[in-house]
């Protein structure tokens, strides 16, 4: 079973959501990311995001697989867009369920942010002034050519 995922499609949570449902769930906690309006002092009025797919689908299964066994959770799932997007649309979603609160906030918290470090997805903000520039947290100033 595939936990992480990118996709070109719009995200469906409601379908997606189902598949952490568990008896001995207590709690379920998710984290979404939007499209903003601004970034830095700029305007933003959409933007690319463009991903390494084989190894960000590799080293987003194994911070899943890492965050199941770390924070104790029942299930665990993250999609992350890529493809054009505009102001509001949802980017990144993570959701988490376990028998208790706790470790649903903390896993939850924790695969944002590890997805953030670790998997090679760029973007490409689009400004109004026209101009455009890549970005990726963990360092990379542009995506891989080819």
């Amino acid at each position: 079973m595939k936990r992480f995922s990118l996709s070109e499609e719009p995200i469906d949570v409601a379908r997606e959501r189902g598949a952490l449902d568990h008896a001995a769930a207590g709690a379920y906690a998710s984290f979404e990311g939007w499209v903003r309006n601004h970034n830095d002092g700029r305007i933003v009025h959409g933007l690319d995001y463009q991903a390494y797919a084989a190894l960000a689908s590799n080293e987003g299964e194994a911070i899943l697989a890492e965050a199941v066994a770390r924070f104790d959770v029942r299930e665990a799932r993250c999609i992350h867009r890529v493809g054009r997007l505009v102001v509001g649309d949802l980017a990144v979603w993570v959701a988490v369920s376990a028998d208790h609160r706790a470790a649903a906030f903390d896993a939850c918290r924790w695969i944002i942010d590890e997805v953030k470090a670790r998997v090679p997805i760029w973007k490409n903000e689009n400004y109004a002034d026209g101009e455009s520039g890549w970005l990726h947290p963990g360092g990379a100033a542009s995506p891989p050519a080819g």
